[in-house]
């Protein structure tokens, strides 16, 4: 792209004009990614991180034994939608495997886009509850 770029969007006739100097060039633009494009966590910690929803960006720690999911002030990872439940699901650490299970909720929980009461959790895999969309990271 060049210093003086010009950007074509909507309908003909309209444009965006932007001056590009040294400090804001882009080395890269991407679109469209569907994971988080980060390494899993390497503080023993596995991650949750918002792609799509309200929260998109807010990484959630899954640092204890069981982490609860839902709409409740008190869920340890809340996420505060109508397409929540108030107690939607939990995910849960054994040795060093997760999973989550469903706890009843309306709206179901998915793991890679199917239904499920339970499933284990695999670095890389996205979980939707509710309007958000989250990809598992898991520990180093």
């Amino acid at each position: 792209m060049s210093d003086d770029a010009t950007v074509r969007a909507g309908p003909p006739g309209a444009t965006v004009r932007q001056q590009l100097d040294q400090t804001s060039r882009l080395d890269a633009v991407v679109l469209g990614d569907t994971g988080t494009g980060d390494p899993p966590p390497a503080d023993g910690t596995a991650q949750l991180v918002a792609v799509r929803g309200p929260s998109v960006g807010t990484r959630y720690p899954v640092a204890a034994d069981t982490v609860t999911i839902g709409r409740n002030p008190g869920s340890d990872i809340r996420l505060d939608h109508v397409t929540v439940s108030r107690r939607h699901a939990e995910v849960h650490r054994t040795g060093g495997r997760f999973s989550v299970a469903d706890l009843g909720s309306l709206n179901g929980t998915y793991v890679n886009q199917e239904r499920v009461e339970s499933a284990t959790l695999e670095d890389g895999d996205e979980l939707q509850i509710g309007k958000f969309r989250l990809v598992f990271r898991a520990a180093r």
